[in-house]
């Protein structure tokens, strides 16, 4: 079973994460015989943090509880507070998760947090846009590996801006292999262009009850 770990810090960008928890924790679209996986909230303290939609998260462990293996993937989501240094702990945490071979997702502002690390200096990645590092990370020497998309998945890590959480949430369930493949592709060609066909070549990519 995989245990996704999802980082949670005071202002919280809820949009970012609502696809691919949701489709993680429901597994309504699983393959047949596709693994559950297992989602913890987590965070430097048992506190409640409040996402920028204002609710309201008690975090299920704190980062110390994290267990880093192949089997286990880091999830970070944008936020306004990324430059606290209680953070720090958690992207050190990161580290350990790339140099394991385990998967790191970073969205948006988590993505800065990583460049501030130098985790983005030899690794491809994508972030707000070109030029965006270079303002809010002045350490960031990774350039040349820029990736100008929305999202980018490369080996064990997958990247986004704020506006890619929809690929970024394909290329996660791609990554875990929790779908089939015409489903996933009709999930993203749906929830992108909201074109019915896709919704109907979705539901017909489902096992049926009997079988699953």
């Amino acid at each position: 079973m995989f245990t996704i770990y999802v980082y949670v810090l005071d202002t919280l960008a809820d949009w970012e994460l609502g696809h691919v928890i949701s489709e993680l924790n429901s597994g309504r679209f699983f393959k047949k015989g596709a693994q559950r996986v297992s989602l913890k909230t987590v965070s430097y303290s048992k506190d409640p943090i409040h996402t920028m939609g204002g609710m309201t998260i008690v975090p299920d462990c704190f980062i110390d509880d994290i267990v880093v293996s192949k089997t286990s993937m880091l999830l970070l989501p944008g936020s306004d507070t990324w430059n606290d240094p209680k953070h720090a702990a958690v992207i050190e945490k990161a580290s350990e998760f790339l140099t394991l071979g385990a998967a790191v997702c970073a969205i948006c502002r988590a993505t800065a947090a990583l460049a501030n690390f130098g985790l983005l200096d030899q690794r491809p990645h994508t972030s707000n846009g070109p030029g965006f590092l270079e303002m809010v990370s002045p350490g960031y020497k990774g350039q040349s590996f820029y990736i100008d998309k929305p999202s980018a998945a490369e080996n064990n890590l997958i990247t986004a801006s704020c506006t890619g959480a929809l690929l970024w949430t394909k290329q996660i369930i791609e990554y875990l292999d929790v779908f089939e493949t015409n489903t996933l592709e009709s999930w993203y060609k749906y929830f992108s262009t909201g074109d019915p066909k896709h919704f109907f070549a979705l539901m017909q990519s489902l096992p049926s009850r009997d079988e699953s």
